[in-house]
């Protein structure tokens, strides 16, 4: 009887082992699950996200390449050995590869529209009727769109797409031999003289304004376009991209003229006086 009392209480002893045995596989379970669940997750940290850098590339990329083939396009058309049917294709080209590249940039910065209705319209406009693209797109639309090729119109084509290109060139070619050897001296020119080539395209964009007007007294003449280019002329002089070239020149013209017509054509003071409250209006 004591033999069979005392060997009863060594039966759960025995099972102990068994039971925490069972016991551990439960408890590595949530330990397996909890590190399936970081392995995905790592997994899903691990993917490769899109660099913002290499869409600014491509932008950056696409300008220069529209810009430089405008360059080529526009010397084309003004060299003397170019044959007329020839020049003025490339003459239609220029202005039509510029106001792509203008049109661009300005979706590339302010995006469009919000809506394509007469407000959504009208707030884009208005945050981007002052900028030197938009200045620069409706510029290529006047003279795309007209029959009269006047060559001296793309040299703000021409300034324009050397700024592009030579900026461009000296940021992601300054390691290239060729481009050490070729065209260093031109892009560190054109970089450091950048007011020169804004001036010089005030000067020609205000001369335009006023061979317009000639041309209104030959069979040429385009009065609609001629009005549209002296409204174009007066958003150059108060937009702030391009108001200080516009308003030096035109300083410098006013001094000139304003002596002879005080001293020869004092009549023409009034009709000057309206045209200028017009033009600062």
């Amino acid at each position: 009887m004591t033999t069979s009392s005392s060997s009863q209480p060594a039966r759960p002893s025995a099972a102990q082992p068994s039971s925490s045995s069972s016991s551990t596989p439960s408890n590595n379970q949530p330990r397996q699950r909890n590190s399936g669940q970081a392995s995905r997750t790592s997994g899903t940290s691990t993917t490769p996200t899109s660099n913002p850098t290499s869409l600014r590339w491509d932008r950056k990329t696409i300008q220069f390449s529209v810009n430089a083939w405008v360059f080529v396009v526009a010397v084309l058309s003004i060299f003397p050995l170019t044959p007329a049917n020839l020049s003025n294709r490339a003459y239609r080209l220029s202005f039509l590869g510029t106001a792509c590249s203008s049109l661009y940039s300005l979706y590339s910065v302010y995006g469009k529209p919000r809506a394509w209705n007469l407000q959504a319209v009208q707030v884009w406009l208005q945050s981007v009727i002052v900028t030197k693209d938009f200045i620069s797109f409706i510029y290529c639309l006047t003279f795309v769109t007209s029959h009269l090729y006047l060559k001296f119109s793309l040299i703000p084509v021409i300034c324009r797409s050397l700024d592009h290109v030579g900026k461009f060139l000296r940021r992601n070619f300054s390691r290239s031999s060729l481009y050490r050897k070729y065209l260093e001296e031109a892009c560190v020119w054109v970089e450091s003289n950048v007011t020169t080539l804004n001036i010089l395209s005030s000067q020609a964009e205000i001369g335009l304004g006023f061979l317009l007007v000639v041309s209104l007294l030959s069979w040429q003449r385009n009065i609609i376009q001629t009005f549209m280019y002296w409204q174009i002329l007066k958003l150059m002089y108060h937009a702030p991209a391009t108001a200080g070239y516009h308003q030096s020149v035109w300083a410098k013209i006013g001094g000139l003229v304003n002596p002879v017509v005080q001293r020869y054509v004092p009549f023409l003071n009034t009709p000057i006086s309206t045209i200028q409250r017009w033009w600062f209006r």
